[in-house]
């Protein structure tokens, strides 16, 4: 346990840990990827292809991975969906190699999900559609005999699901959405994260009835603070239930554009930084293929995945001694290749020393014309403005830690 110093016979600042603390689960395998159990936060995506488009899903299931989509979903509305997406997985196999594949099915989908749960890793179901509840015309209060009938009915519908993704060691995910709360939750819970959070329990204690606790879960809305509050409830939840299962992350439907990302990140990045979250989607209304960069940058900057240079940088001001944009610029291009680096691009020497102490490299403007470079605090030379960025590479270079592109 952390103790403050005792302030009557120490002077020294208290010390606060700034590294996250991730909430612990259990490791749940797709494929040969492991969400939870302590492993780094999985980043996934999903396919805009039609499904029945073998090539076409082939090579768009290949683009997400080669950037670094580890877990790739695949939407499947039909059972001749559900036996394309075999066609898919062996044709990655014969033609590049074995991705975990997330089958994801929607209304009603019984017989699909059995049917694809043959060839992916993964199936998603979303509670509020998987099972068919007909609609009440008096739309009154539920009693507690019709509540649990329908839950008797869910039961008997989605156990040859779980016992299959069982008996074969693959995994589900339940996915909740805010939109699309089964009628009978919307009337006891309301439309509340509340709802959203019995959903995903009701679920989940079927599971583990028949023994089967391959599960991720996720409780997404297009709202951040519903998502955000949802999230927190399920592991308050989880925890004084003793469930410890993994969370998958993500706004839906952020749209596009800067907001797009802004908002995935606001909703995204505050669950990660309480320690909630063990894989993350970025939902955009563009390529998939933009999303994964994004994703990263929310994992780097919480401290939680290194995949690319961390470049420290001051705002722009009367006092930089050069053109900051532009240089930040140049020594980006030359070295954003090299993993794992922090490399500070100072406009001047009021700020810089001192904000770039955890960099492992800087370039600071001290006088006209010239910078100074930084190994960690130590100022190594200085060198006409120039040759800096040359100069630097020579650095980088001369620690061993340059790699060609």
């Amino acid at each position: 346990m952390q103790t403050l110093p005792n302030p009557a016979t120490s002077t020294s600042q208290p010390e606060f840990d700034t590294v996250i603390k991730r909430r612990k689960t259990r490791p749940v395998k797709v494929a040969n990827v492991t969400i939870g159990g302590g492993y780094p936060v999985v980043v996934q995506s999903m396919i805009n292809e039609d499904t029945m488009d073998i090539d076409g899903s082939v090579a768009a299931i290949r683009r997400l991975h080669e950037i670094g989509c580890e877990i790739v979903r695949v939407t499947v509305p039909s059972v001749g969906h559900a036996k394309a997406v075999g066609e898919i997985k062996q044709k990655l196999r014969e033609t590049y190699q074995d991705v975990p594949l997330v089958a994801d099915v929607h209304h009603n989908g019984m017989k699909i999900a059995l049917e694809v749960a043959k060839y992916v890793d993964k199936v998603r179901i979303n509670p509020g559609l998987y099972v068919f509840e007909k609609p009440r015309p008096d739309r009154g209060e539920f009693t507690q005999s019709e509540f649990d009938e329908i839950g008797e009915k869910i039961r008997e519908t989605l156990e040859p699901l779980v016992v299959s993704l069982r008996d074969q060691g693959k995994a589900m995910r339940i996915g909740v959405n805010h939109g699309s709360l089964a009628e009978r939750m919307l009337f006891t819970y309301g439309d509340t994260p509340e709802g959203m959070v019995e959903s995903a329990i009701e679920f989940l204690r079927i599971c583990e009835s028949l023994d089967f606790r391959n599960l991720v879960i996720s409780l997404k809305a297009s709202r951040v603070p519903v998502m955000i509050a949802a999230y927190r409830l399920m592991a308050k939840r989880m925890d004084e239930l003793g469930m410890d299962y993994p969370l998958h992350l993500g706004v839906t439907e952020a749209g596009d554009g800067e907001y797009g990302r802004i908002k995935s990140t606001a909703g995204i990045a505050t669950l990660l930084a309480d320690g909630i979250g063990d894989t993350i989607r970025v939902s955009l209304t563009e390529a998939p293929e933009k999303e994964i960069p994004v994703c990263y940058s929310i994992l780097q900057a919480l401290g939680l995945r290194k995949t690319m240079v961390e470049y420290v940088a001051c705002p722009s001001c009367g006092r930089t001694l050069f053109n900051l944009e532009e240089v930040l610029h140049k020594v980006r291009e030359a070295t954003k290749h090299l993993t794992g680096l922090d490399i500070a691009v100072m406009g001047c020497i009021v700020n810089g020393p001192g904000e770039m102490a955890d960099a492992d490299y800087g370039y600071v403007g001290k006088q006209p014309g010239f910078i100074s470079l930084y190994r960690g605090r130590e100022e190594i030379k200085k060198v006409p403005e120039s040759q800096g960025v040359e100069e630097l590479i020579n650095l980088i270079k001369s620690d061993g830690r340059w790699v060609d592109p």
